[in-house]
């Protein structure tokens, strides 16, 4: 008798192989300043995970909730309005026009159909309001892109980009994002160094230098809005 299949997250982002930092709260403050968001908005993380991201924003000052297959986050993120569905096989579980902010990072591609997923980040999405969406690059990542067995569709920056304006979605952006702190605000100088490293240095290294991974393991992110 086979054991029944263990959650995910838990499994795969346990603490001990990935201790928690400060990055997702780092993340969080950037993307909540770069992207205008106001204290109170209704926002949404799709596919929460732990809820270390949920938690960045929450402490931004947003109405934190997060929805995702495992219940993990209910540990590391008890103060966010929390929900449980099989978003591979489910709607959304939220009402029609319902948030100011969607959010997703390294949701998408685990999706065998990833279309009914933007059609409901759409349905549930006030008019107006903004969806952000990262992901990694299959162009960037193609040799590791599936070290990860549940990632099921890769994504560019042109498809990232149609999957949102098939569906509906408006003043798409799409751009190559690095997972390098330093490099938000320092880009135009050390940016340079970063792509040296990511052309000349051993992808072996990645295991022992966070500046060689990140400079590697290029990520999209995105933004677009659903019509008034």
């Amino acid at each position: 008798m086979t054991d029944p299949q263990r959650d995910y997250v838990d499994v795969v982002y346990n603490e001990k192989d990935r201790p928690l930092t400060s990055y997702p709260s780092k993340l969080a403050r950037y993307l909540y300043n770069r992207f205008n968001l106001k204290r109170g908005d209704k926002f949404l993380d799709i596919g929460c995970g732990r809820g270390e991201f949920l938690r960045g924003f929450i402490d931004c000052g947003v109405q934190g909730h997060g929805v995702d297959r495992s219940r993990t986050a209910e540990r590391y993120c008890p103060e966010a309005e929390l929900r449980t569905a099989d978003l591979e096989n489910e709607e959304l579980p939220y009402p029609d026009n319902h948030f100011d902010v969607i959010y997703s990072k390294s949701v998408i591609e685990h999706f065998y159909y990833p279309e009914k997923l933007v059609k409901e980040m759409f349905r549930v999405l006030k008019p107006g309001g903004l969806l952000i969406t990262m992901c990694p690059d299959w162009e960037y990542n193609v040799r590791n892109y599936f070290e990860d067995y549940t990632h099921r569709t890769p994504f560019t920056q042109t498809s990232l980009r149609d999957i949102q304006m098939i569906h509906g979605f408006e003043n798409i952006k799409v751009e190559y994002f690095r997972q390098l702190p330093i490099l938000w605000n320092l880009g135009s100088i050390l940016m340079p160094i970063a792509e040296i490293t990511r052309i000349f240095m051993p992808s072996v290294l990645k295991r022992y230098s966070k500046w060689v991974r990140f400079s590697k393991e290029i990520m999209l992110l995105s933004s677009s809005t659903k019509p008034k």
